[in-house]
């Protein structure tokens, strides 16, 4: 197939929109040229000539020379508006948004089907790590048992230091504030929000399934209390924030974020400080690890250099599982292994747990270890209490129907006199 030329319309020029206006400049044989960036600020002084910038977003996306718009802001709804734009107007689009796809898909999949242009974005989940052109392209989904992985950089770099380092909590974010993995105001990261958007974007590519963020079970690490990482260390875990998806025996598929113990036979109990790391997992294949930095100038701009790459070949996201009829979905019909540590056991109401494990006491805390089905604590009233610590044990997902084997078996041993 021919290689084409790309003549390219930039929105935004932060650290990641001047580091890929300097490679492309350097890079001659990519064969693609910026001719045109939109910011806001048109007379802040940048690494660039001035006659590059504007302010007008319609001199770019009106623009009939330009046939490339690539999208690095960080408003996702103007982000919205201007891949909309562009999308209609006959141009392709770059863009590194998770919050702005993840909470459009729907739009975006009829705009590229209306108008037969090509959206790539493997920029926005998990950086330079090519997890969803993997799962476009090469996972079956009736082969993929499951995709999970340390997804946010600055949720795992904070985490790092609290159990690697002893820092507290706060402690740890402004270290991460201060080398610029978290924001100002991080509660998207430290939330469990980024991570949430991202696992919208992976199970679209990975099941076919289109959802929302906000449906997703989610719970960050603000939560984690002081007495955590002492338990963990003590078991030789690791704390990860990890999003997963999960297919389950009856088919479908079981998705959240949640902080979860990590045993160290696992590939993600290594990922440290801010960098990303995912398992794929196969019938055939059993399970593959991806890993890298998943944010920063090089790791972003690295994912959207191979966007345009690949648009030079006419190359587009097939959403073959979305079409082919599969008919995946989200159920929340599972059960859950959770550890929970709380300051008072009036925190929590423990009917909530289909059975408890584990009960006992810390000089300050109460720690419970037990099943629960993932419909309850989604409605829990302590789920979201900040002085109650939820963390997933390793391997915690429980299907119904084992529970329901096993409670067969316990019936059975009781009719028989066995108690």
């Amino acid at each position: 197939m021919n290689k084409r030329k790309l003549t390219i319309g930039l929105f935004g020029f932060g650290v990641v929109g001047e580091g890929i206006y300097k490679v492309l400049q350097q890079t001659p044989s990519l064969n693609a040229e910026v001719v045109k960036v939109c910011v806001r600020q048109g007379n802040k002084l940048r690494a660039a000539p001035p006659d590059l910038f504007t302010t007008d977003p319609l001199s770019l996306l009106q623009d009939p020379e330009i046939d490339v718009v690539v999208e690095l802001i960080d408003n996702a709804d103007d982000a919205f508006s201007i891949v909309s734009a562009a999308l209609r107007t006959g141009k392709a689009v770059v863009s590194a948004n998770k919050k702005m796809i993840a909470e459009h898909l729907p739009e975006l999949l009829t705009l590229q089907k209306r108008y037969s242009n090509a959206l790539l974005y493997e920029a926005a989940v998990c950086g330079s790590i090519p997890v969803i052109r993997n799962l476009e392209e090469y996972y079956d989904n009736d082969l993929l048992q499951s995709v999970c992985g340390i997804v946010n950089g600055s949720t795992n770099y904070i985490l790092t230091k609290i159990i690697t380092e002893g820092c507290s909590y706060r402690e740890a974010l402004a270290a991460a504030q201060e080398l610029g993995f978290a924001e100002s105001n991080p509660a998207l990261d430290v939330e469990g929000r980024d991570a949430a958007n991202k696992l919208t974007i992976l199970l679209l590519h990975a099941y076919g399934i289109i959802s929302h963020p906000s449906t997703i079970l989610q719970l960050g690490i603000t939560h984690i209390d002081d007495s955590d990482p002492v338990y963990a260390e003590e078991k030789s875990y690791q704390i990860k924030l990890i999003a997963q998806a999960r297919r389950l025996h009856n088919g479908k598929v079981a998705a959240f974020v949640l902080p979860q113990f990590v045993t160290a036979n696992s590939q993600l109990h290594f990922v440290a400080d801010e960098y990303n790391g995912v398992i794929i997992e196969s019938k055939l294949a059993d399970k593959q690890f991806l890993y890298g930095k998943g944010a920063g100038r090089y790791p972003t701009s690295s994912a959207v250099i191979s966007d345009l790459s690949a648009l030079r070949y006419g190359y587009r996201y097939e959403y073959k599982k979305l079409l082919n009829g599969a008919a995946y979905e989200i159920t929340n019909d599972y059960y859950l292994r959770i550890y929970l540590s709380c300051n008072s056991a009036e925190d929590i109401n423990k009917g909530d747990f289909e059975w408890i494990d584990e009960w006992h006491s810390t000089h300050n805390r109460q720690v419970i270890i037990g099943l629960i089905h993932a419909s309850v604590l989604i409605e829990a009233k302590w789920f979201h209490n900040v002085s109650v610590s939820v963390i997933l044990m390793p391997d915690g997902i429980v299907e119904k129907e084992l529970i329901s084997q096993k409670r067969s078996r316990k019936n059975s041993l009781h009719m028989g006199g066995v108690h």
